[in-house]
């Protein structure tokens, strides 16, 4: 099992960015790359593992010599896992820090709310796992490297139907967070044109805690699964009390499941449930065991997908600066579009003319409490 966060262990965490960020005058032998994450807040869990996978990176680079003949230099900024507050982070990244280019976010709502600055000030912002459609639309400026919600939505319902042989399925969800709403409505187009039905939709919104109702009604519906793209959370509290109504079918989901917390949470509840990932900690693949070797040396415990994700994002900016050879932002941003077959920790990484990135994803499976790979399905 991955090793759960406890809240004095992100507050170690958060100590701990406070001195690698820096503070003071910046030097000219330096860097300065911008970090906005969720450190704090519903989605502490996913910024930390982020932020301890961008960390690695950097520091990994650095003892290597670093790039152009400098160091880099982290800011990070916690938005504690608001939008608004996303906004003032990377505000303050480029105006008070002056960072060439930005990391961040996890979370596609505080992605889109951040972006739209970095457009304007033209500073190249990569999101390593922000997967709604619309966060690359805000600007030419702003890249991701996880796959997209159209694709993560095809590849579950393509699983559902091919490989779990299922033709029922009912959905359930967040209708808060753009995520969930842009997961759910992707895995209903496909599955639907693979020939199966949806017999039940519902909704909820973030913060909600009694899911009974909406539950009752699925039920009632007969699903052979239910679709729950929402982060782990809701998804814990969905799952126990969808077996306390004496619902046995497997739940189904996206890559905000990819939690301890959601064992931690649900228990049992999750058992035999699926869902779809950026990559395996189990992959074969020698960058991933390289990573994973690394990560857990450093850290003390195995890295999750927005680990991997946030070590892939780091290393292609830092690959893109020294193929650019400047920092100047037209020629960076040119740099990090021209990305391509980049052997990433999560799969093999080409940023196509929309700057999102074309890559395979994993589907998981929870197996006394460990997420344990299940199949790699490709991209159509």
């Amino acid at each position: 099992m991955l090793k759960r966060f406890s809240i004095a262990a992100i507050a170690a965490t958060a100590a701990v960015i406070l001195v690698t960020a820096g503070c003071g005058t910046k030097s000219a032998q330096e860097i300065p790359i911008g970090e906005y994450a969720s450190l704090t807040g519903d989605t502490a869990e996913f910024g930390v593992s982020t932020h301890n996978g961008i960390l690695l990176a950097v520091e990994e680079v650095n003892k290597s010599g670093g790039i152009l003949g400098k160091k880099i230099r982290l800011y990070t900024e916690d938005d504690r896992s608001d939008p608004t507050e996303a906004v003032t982070a990377v505000s303050k990244l480029i105006n008070q820090n002056g960072v060439v280019a930005v990391l961040g976010e996890v979370a596609s709502s505080r992605s889109m709310a951040a972006a739209p600055v970095c457009q304007a000030n033209r500073v190249p912002m990569i999101s390593p796992s922000s997967t709604n459609v619309e966060v690359t639309r805000k600007g030419d400026y702003i890249f991701r490297i996880c796959f997209i919600d159209p694709f993560q939505g095809y590849v579950m319902a393509k699983f559902a139907r091919d490989t779990l042989k299922i033709g029922k399925v009912a959905i359930l969800k967040d209708v808060k967070q753009d995520y969930s709403v842009g997961l759910a409505q992707s895995f209903s187009q496909h599955f639907q044109k693979m020939g199966g039905t949806i017999v039940k939709e519902a909704s909820f919104s973030t913060g909600d805690t009694d899911f009974r109702p909406q539950l009752t009604a699925i039920k009632a519906a007969s699903p052979e699964a239910i679709y729950v793209p929402a982060y782990y959370q809701a998804v814990a509290l969905i799952a126990r009390q969808a077996r306390d109504l004496g619902i046995t079918v497997p739940l189904l989901g996206g890559d905000g499941w990819d939690a301890p917390g959601l064992v931690r949470i649900a228990g049992k509840a999750v058992e035999g449930c699926y869902f779809s990932n950026h990559y395996s900690v189990d992959s074969e693949n020698p960058t991933s065991k390289r990573f994973v070797e690394a990560y857990t040396k450093r850290f003390k415990e195995k890295p999750n997908a927005l680990a991997a994700l946030g070590y892939d994002a780091a290393r292609i900016l830092f690959d893109a600066i020294k193929r650019a050879g400047t920092t100047e932002s037209a020629a960076l941003r040119n740099a990090i579009a021209a990305t391509k077959n980049f052997a990433g920790v999560t799969g093999t990484i080409t940023i196509d003319k929309d700057r999102n990135a074309v890559k395979p994803a994993v589907v998981l499976k929870i197996v006394n409490g460990k997420f344990v790979y299940q199949q790699t399905i490709n991209p159509e």
